[in-house]
């Protein structure tokens, strides 16, 4: 059995790059700063790679997402399994071309001949007053696109688990971090942790909530305050977004009746639709209520604290919504 430590999430991505590149010397690092004499990586998750692994594995790139990205995805085919750095997800649309026309359909486009073993390791989240252009969760974009696996953990053992698992992918995989949760400590057993696969953070019997990334601390929260009052909530910690893990899902909300899902990117056209509707679909007929979402604001995040602390679910925003939905049978969504 493997040791158990406490670590930060940024400490367990640092040893999961460096145990990654111990374990297989294919293994590289790109993009901006990550190198020692950059500082390590801008929130430092990188920091020492450089110098023990050397800068011919862990390269400092240009300021060009696409470069970093282009320059990857070459790697990749031709026999490594780079880890791309792109600093903040909203970054990526400037890598969008190179990430959905090329990445993605690499494998599709040679008739299965042509692996892309590419990570692209981004991060993001409301909570630091960084404005509409820092802070968005796109998951859903590159959940809509074929070949690519998108990941996002919610604690550090998952983010050292769910990396490993993903350097070892031969597809490509979009790694999304919380950027408020990098200090956030949490035991870490170097267990790896199978891409597709959720995980029941918390039983219950009245409700399923499936979240995941920070908004699943929320959900832990949330469930807390209800367990006071009588509502017993089972949360379902997706940890991989695409392919996400119907099995679990259908199975805790045949069981309980009852499904919200919740994340903090904005709900219009969200990743909780599509779970939602295969919910609905599934289970017709066998639940108490229809599935329901609840997602950040349809707005850019704003920049003004007050406003920003309003556009994401927060554990009380979601205990509310699960008292009315459990409380009152004819409630059918946010």
């Amino acid at each position: 059995m493997n040791e158990v430590m406490k670590l930060t999430t940024i400490a367990a991505i640092n040893l999961a790059l460096s145990d990654a590149m111990e374990a297989d010397p294919k293994v590289l690092i790109l993009g901006e700063d990550v190198g020692d004499k950059q500082g390590g990586g801008v929130m430092g998750a990188t920091k020492g790679l450089s110098t023990r692994f050397g800068s011919d594995r862990v390269a400092t790139t240009p300021i060009s997402e696409q470069a970093i990205v282009g320059a990857a995805i070459g790697a990749a085919i031709g026999g490594y399994r780079p880890v791309a750095e792109i600093m903040l997800m909203n970054f990526v649309t400037i890598a969008m071309d190179m990430i959905t026309n090329h990445a993605a359909k690499l494998r599709f486009m040679s008739g299965g001949q042509t692996n892309v073993p590419l990570v692209i390791r981004t991060m993001t989240g409301v909570g630091f007053s960084t404005g509409g252009q820092h802070s968005d969760y796109l998951e859903a974009w590159f959940a809509h696109t074929p070949g690519i696996k998108v990941v996002a953990p919610s604690n550090p053992n998952d983010t050292y688990g769910l990396l490993r698992s993903a350097i070892e992918d031969d597809d490509p995989v979009l790694f999304i971090e919380n950027f408020p949760s990098y200090w956030t400590p949490g035991p870490v057993t170097k267990e790896l942790v199978p891409i597709g696969k959720a995980n029941v953070a918390h039983e219950g019997r009245d409700v399923t909530i499936i979240s995941y990334s920070r908004m699943l601390l929320e959900c832990l929260e949330a469930a807390r305050t209800l367990a006071g009052e009588g509502i017993s909530v089972e949360v379902i910690d997706l940890r991989t977004i695409s392919p996400w893990d119907r099995e679990t899902v259908l199975k805790s909300a045949k069981k309980t009746g009852r499904a919200m899902i919740v994340h903090e990117a904005v709900m219009q056209f969200g990743i909780g639709a599509e779970i939602a509707a295969v919910i609905n679909e599934s289970l017709w007929g066998q639940l108490k209520a229809p599935a329901m979402r609840l997602g950040g604001a349809f707005s850019p995040v704003p920049f003004s604290k007050p406003l920003e602390n309003a556009f994401a679910p927060t554990a009380a925003v979601i205990a509310d919504a699960i008292k009315i939905f459990v409380k009152e049978p004819s409630f059918h969504g946010a």
